[in-house]
């Protein structure tokens, strides 16, 4: 099989790194307190083995009921769960595509089949998915690498037309317009599961913090698979206290918003085409010209983006939001490479 592959992680050196969609802003004061304070004697002992202050906060800040949410090591690790529950030998999981290639890898690991069916160029869903049949459909809303955005009714649709789980991805959906996630289907559709994680908009990547919102008897049966403590007591008091904080995140992601915008009007203006995005990173294409040599030529001079040397892929990148100064660095460079 073939393994997923993460953006490059440099060890140490200075670089500008908008290769993985993280938050170029910290976390709140207040989870960097919380961590610290958890980092005491108590670590010789297991931590709660359900993360049980960390999904009964988010039921209070998501507005559902604590049996609705599942936590994970990160939403990568919920995708896991997810795999090992429902899929096995030869079970087709749904999916367009370009989309997060893990999904790929966890199909494979399960010995499934992946039926993934082509977005068009304006990566709108394909028409075909509502006809697809499957055991599991995963929407990445808004997707990687496009940054485009399915609306919910949408999604809805999907929902009812599919006899299988729908999983809705929503690891950018902060950065999205209000009104774009699809929790609000789990009060109509118990085969939905909306997934989140702290990694983008709260700025905790490094925490490993991840949930699940569905129908409590689907999310029981996923939890059977979980790890037996999946969360480390330190990651359980950092989830919690950014959810306590979280205006701290909701001026973060204004900011990150404020950036995309510039972004993409001075990417535009060096002749690239820019999708509208809905996430923390943008979607540059040059038609036909393969940008490979313009990721080599970025990094050499220590700014990191995301090339993908597929097919439908290599005449675009996949740019992070960073912070101002990071942006105009980019642009900059950008404009000697390009002459």
């Amino acid at each position: 099989m073939h393994a997923y592959v993460p953006g490059e992680q440099p060890q140490g050196g200075r670089v500008v790194k908008l290769n993985t969609n993280e938050n170029p802003y910290p976390p709140a004061p207040a989870v960097v307190a919380a961590v610290q304070a958890a980092a005491t004697a108590d670590l010789r002992l297991y931590p709660e083995p359900s993360a049980k202050p960390l999904r009964e906060e988010a039921a209070r800040v998501y507005g559902v009921r604590p049996e609705q949410v599942l936590a994970g090591n990160g939403s990568d690790e919920i995708l896991t769960m997810l795999m090992r529950a429902l899929v096995g030998p030869d079970d087709i999981v749904v999916y367009p595509e370009p989309t997060y290639s893990l999904y790929d890898t966890l199909v494979t690991i399960q010995e499934g089949r992946s039926l993934t069916i082509p977005f068009p160029a304006d990566f709108t869903l394909p028409p075909a998915l509502f006809a697809a049949e499957g055991r599991l459909m995963m929407i990445c809303n808004p997707n990687a690498p496009s940054g485009s955005l399915t609306p919910i009714a949408t999604i809805a649709e999907l929902a009812s037309a599919f006899d299988g789980v729908v999983v809705v991805d929503e690891a950018y959906v902060d950065f999205a317009p209000e009104g774009s996630t699809a929790l609000p289907l789990l009060a109509s559709h118990d085969n939905v599961v909306v997934l989140r994680t702290f990694s983008k908009s709260f700025s905790l990547a490094g925490m490993r913090i991840g949930l699940a919102f569905g129908h409590p008897d689907l999310l029981g049966e996923i939890a059977k698979v979980k790890d037996s403590y999946n969360l480390s007591r330190v990651a359980i008091a950092a989830g919690t206290a950014a959810l306590e904080a979280i205006d701290w995140m909701h001026e973060n992601v204004a900011r990150v918003v404020a950036t995309r915008a510039r972004l993409t009007e001075r990417l535009s203006a060096l002749g690239y085409d820019v999708l509208p995005s809905a996430t923390n990173f943008v979607f540059a294409r040059r038609a036909g010209e393969d940008q490979a040599p313009v990721q080599k030529a970025l990094r050499d001079q220590g700014i990191l983006v995301r090339h993908f040397a597929t097919d439908r892929l290599r005449d675009a990148l996949r740019i992070s939001v960073g912070t101002e100064e990071e942006t105009d660095r980019l642009l900059a460079a950008l404009a000697t490479i390009r002459g």
